[in-house]
């Protein structure tokens, strides 16, 4: 069973949620938090699976409210999907590398938001959507990327190529198809570099890549 912890400071959004998340038989939500600070406490009693976390709450945003989820080693397996609408700016980019394993636009049809909490459950990242690659080539290629650290210069050169692939918004399989390897082997790929770079998810990797200038959002190369 997935347990959900919801986090929106609208009674009404929150309710919705859990309209729709309360019908499957593999999800449960556990709890409601109508503020960043809330959520934080909520998440420490419960120990959800997943966080739907709104973005802009009172007392605490979802930001910091995200920051000190992800900081908490009591959370350690707590994933965050961040509720936006498309009239945000940075705050989206900088939810992601604050920890968050991918966000959703508050409008998004209900078969998609089941399908982000199970795909976030299982250890993966909201990464493949076109809306969520759009954003984050938007509001990564705003900010001043660093050299690349002695981590990132210690992967292989096929690490490389496959982070790259991953921060694309392409799943193992399609890694796999597209440098002719075997799935397994492409996911072995992928935990040893979330290993090398010791980050959390493929979204910290998406993250990594665009600061790291290993991939050119595409509203720039136009």
């Amino acid at each position: 069973m997935i347990r959900v912890l919801l986090a929106d400071d609208q009674t009404l959004v929150r309710a919705g949620f859990r309209s729709i998340l309360g019908g499957e038989n593999d999800i449960e939500v556990v709890a409601e938090a109508a503020d960043g600070a809330q959520a934080v406490r909520l998440a420490r009693e419960t120990s959800p699976h997943v966080v739907l976390m709104d973005i802009r709450m009172p007392e605490l945003d979802g930001l910091e409210a995200t920051r000190r989820i992800i900081a908490d080693p009591r959370l350690a397996e707590v994933k965050v999907i961040i509720l936006t609408t498309f009239d945000l700016d940075d705050y989206v980019y900088g939810a992601l590398r604050a920890g968050a394993s991918g966000f959703l636009v508050k409008d998004t049809e209900p078969i998609e938001l089941i399908h982000a909490v199970r795909v976030v459950a299982r250890g993966d990242a909201l990464i493949a959507p076109s809306i969520t690659r759009r954003l984050i080539s938007e509001f990564a290629g705003r900010v001043r990327r660093p050299e690349p650290g002695p981590e990132l210069n210690g992967l292989t050169e096929r690490e490389r190529e496959v982070m790259s692939l991953v921060a694309a918004g392409l799943s193992n399989d399609e890694i796999a198809a597209e440098l002719v390897l075997s799935p397994a082997t492409a996911k072995t790929h992928v935990s040893r570099i979330m290993t090398k770079l010791n980050v959390r998810d493929r979204a910290q990797l998406v993250v990594l890549a665009y600061e790291a200038g290993m991939v050119t959002p595409r509203w720039l190369a136009g």
